[in-house]
């Protein structure tokens, strides 16, 4: 077992799969000399040389463009987005190209390419750097869009996206990065890609929540055990495609379900959550759906931001609301 944060886990997962698959490339931004904004490639370029982790212009239409010619020839390209709010340059690409090719084909082409986008808010940061655009992504048919919350599950979901032979889109929870856990390097992933994870049991409510937020739905657990409530919370970990499984089976025993994401609220992947939810579990749920997100407002500046993020006392008022029906 090794001790890692998510950063370090992403670069172990990055440098494992690099060592396994010649084809496997790194390219983007600042990620060869600098090893990235974050430092999550730091290395790599060093170590796999500048054919392999390739510094980029200032151009994500370009850096996309060029990671499905590369996809076409046979190599695996990671494209690393410097910042959530940077992905769009490269939005016509991703959705006219990337998502495209597979059905364009008929089957014939396959495009295995990784976009690496930290997102999220809780930095401090300027414009366009604590965005949360993830829906925008997972509304569009063709791409598997995932997301970690935690070291152990950066370092293998990384090299499970990259050993597919579709596109992904990874968003990282830049918020969370620094935070560590026991990542067990040389052992094998507990879950599909493509799975949720009960990250708490509990047996009163349950609180759907991925990325970013699934600690904070973890400390408000914490809170409400301490007041004899017992939440149990469920980390999405894929939003497309989106597995319910274990939120069905939690509400059935629960009877009530709060969704938890920073993204704004409208149309979010909460409204698609609730929606199913509902569909699936009507007669089990004891109160409507509940979502704790941000607000439907461009994010603010740094210093009120703390004011539009979901926090503990956000998620266990939806909970105590759960409870009033």
């Amino acid at each position: 077992m090794t001790a890692l944060n998510i950063i370090k886990a992403i670069n172990a997962g990055l440098r494992r799969s690099m060592e396994s698959d010649a084809k496997v490339l790194v390219m983007g931004e600042d990620v060869g000399k600098l090893g990235g904004v974050f430092r999550v490639t730091d290395g790599l370029q060093k170590d796999f040389g500048e054919d392999r982790v390739i510094d980029t212009p200032l151009a994500e239409s370009g850096i996309i463009g060029t990671a499905v010619g590369l996809a076409l020839r046979g190599y695996r390209p990671v494209c690393e987005i410097q910042f959530d709010g940077f992905v769009f340059p490269g939005y016509d690409q991703i959705v006219n190209q990337v998502a495209k090719m597979h059905f364009r084909s008929g089957g014939r082409l396959r495009l295995p390419i990784v976009i690496r986008i930290p997102y999220g808010g809780s930095i401090g940061a300027v414009e366009h750097h604590s965005e949360s655009p993830e829906a925008t992504f997972v509304h569009i048919p063709g791409l598997k869009v995932v997301t970690c919350s935690n070291p152990v599950d950066a370092y293998w979901m990384i090299q499970q996206a990259i050993a597919l032979d579709d596109p992904v889109v990874f968003f990282e929870p830049k918020r969370r990065y620094y935070e560590k856990a026991e990542v067990d390097v040389d052992g094998e992933p507990d879950l599909p890609l493509e799975s949720a994870r009960v990250a708490l049991p509990g047996t009163d409510a349950t609180v759907a929540a991925y990325g970013p937020m699934v600690k904070t739905c973890l400390d408000a657990a914490a809170a409400a055990a301490d007041d004899g409530r017992s939440l149990e919370v469920i980390d999405l970990r894929s939003l497309s495609p989106l597995d319910l499984r274990a939120v069905y089976d939690s509400v059935r025993r629960t009877g009530r379900l709060v969704v938890v994401h920073e993204a704004h609220r409208t149309l979010g992947v909460g409204a698609e959550v609730a929606a199913r939810v509902t569909e699936e579990c009507f007669y089990s749920l004891e109160a409507p759906v509940q979502r704790v997100t941000g607000y439907d407002t461009p994010y603010p500046p740094a210093r009120v931001e703390e004011e539009y993020l979901p926090d503990l006392d956000r998620v266990l008022d939806a909970v105590d609301r759960t409870f009033a029906y």
